[in-house]
């Protein structure tokens, strides 16, 4: 089997591609837009709640929705907004 030898510069070049890869990924995904409208599934990923937590936050208004069709909707903005509202600073 034939043996190679990686230099200083290999890894410097592989690093230096790595970096403009990674940049280009970031770019790439700040570029796309978020989604407006969220269902329920995806608030409980997002806020890493339980269905139950979703449900009072519904019950008690504080978190507002759109039901369409049977099936509930969240503006995104919207919890965005109440994240930031309801910071605590200390």
């Amino acid at each position: 089997m034939p043996t190679s030898i990686i230099t200083t510069e290999d890894l410097q070049e592989f690093k230096k591609e790595l970096l403009q890869e990674i940049q280009s990924m970031l770019t790439e995904q700040k570029n796309q837009n978020p989604k407006k409208w969220l269902k329920s599934n995806e608030v409980l990923k997002l806020l890493k709640i339980s269905p139950g937590t979703l449900q009072n936050l519904k019950f008690n208004g504080t978190l507002p929705y759109t039901k369409l069709g049977g099936i509930i909707y969240f503006d995104s903005d919207e919890i965005q907004r109440l994240m930031v509202e309801k910071k605590v600073l200390h």
